[in-house]
């Protein structure tokens, strides 16, 4: 009877101990997920830790503007453009539709704000500020999207048609008649990129994880559209969440590509699809509960 005691009471110290040691929210099976489609990523090891429907190509609206953000660092770590740079914004940037600033033609920005603006609101008038710097058009930029996702392995599903993501009908009166179709992803293309942009730009995690940023020339303040970030506590923030992207498309729905490092192990988890806007972040937290788990 004095063995049995003993070893129930070892038990029930192990249980204890685990319990302290692992969140309660994070000892849990594979989840199911309600959206389109869903990736999760070890970034170290670059395992798959969950695909569901993961080759599937959708419209992925500003997730796309992963792309846009990498192909702005590559120009300047090349020496192409300088954070400082003006920017002068064109008719057609002025005039595109979604989430923007309303940025008026004839006006000056420079690059780090724009930058900051894109990575954090996800504003399109920015990004295709942004493109028109660096191509000279918005096309020649498109033509560099595309084959900078050959270049890192990103697969034949994957197009961008233009540097925001939006679909035709919402990049305005002014859109080039050279800019044509609906971008198009998959979920594990876009952890792949967002895996290759934080790597080889971990800066990027220092600007995607600000609560908001600013245009002091006009007084604006833009807040984060990532709601899980950390700093900003509410019902979605999740510890050690510093990224990444955002989109909605009025086809598609909801996305989100996420990224969060805890005890020196980072996930990055893909969500397209989703039906609300708190969806994307619901289902994200399920993949982040099931990486860091260890239960997969």
């Amino acid at each position: 009877m004095k063995k049995w005691w003993k070893r129930a009471g070892m038990l029930l110290a192990l249980l204890i101990i685990i319990y302290l040691g692992v969140k309660p929210d994070m000892l849990v099976g594979k989840p199911g997920i309600k959206a389109e489609s869903a990736v999760l990523m070890d970034m170290r090891t670059e395992q798959i830790l969950l695909d569901f429907n993961g080759s599937e190509g959708t419209a992925p609206a500003g997730v796309s503007k992963l792309m846009t953000e990498l192909l702005v660092l590559d120009a300047i770590t090349n020496g192409d453009i300088h954070w400082e740079d003006p920017v002068t914004v064109s008719l057609y940037a002025s005039s595109v539709g979604g989430s923007h600033l309303a940025l008026k033609q004839g006006e000056q920005f420079t690059v780090r704000e724009l930058f900051q603006i894109v990575a954090v609101y996800s504003a399109n008038d920015a990004a295709v500020a942004l493109a028109e710097h660096i191509s000279s058009s918005e096309q020649a930029f498109v033509s560099a999207m595309n084959k900078r996702a050959a270049a890192i392995g990103l697969s034949d599903t994957t197009v961008f048609t233009n540097s925001t993501g939006l679909s035709e009908k919402l990049l305005g009166p002014n859109r080039p008649e050279a800019i044509q179709g609906q971008t198009v992803m998959t979920a594990i293309d876009a952890c792949k990129l967002a895996r290759y942009l934080i790597t080889n730009y971990p800066q990027i995690l220092q600007t995607s994880s600000q609560m908001q940023v600013s245009i002091h020339q006009r007084g604006m303040y833009m807040s984060n559209t990532n709601w899980m970030l950390s700093s900003l506590g509410g019902p979605y923030a999740y510890d050690g969440n510093d990224g990444l992207k955002t989109g909605y498309d009025e086809a598609t729905g909801y996305h989100f590509v996420g990224t969060t490092e805890r005890n020196g192990k980072r996930l990055i988890s893909v969500v397209f699809g989703s039906e609300s806007r708190e969806g994307r972040f619901v289902e994200t937290k399920k993949l982040f509960n099931y990486g860091f788990s260890g239960s997969q």
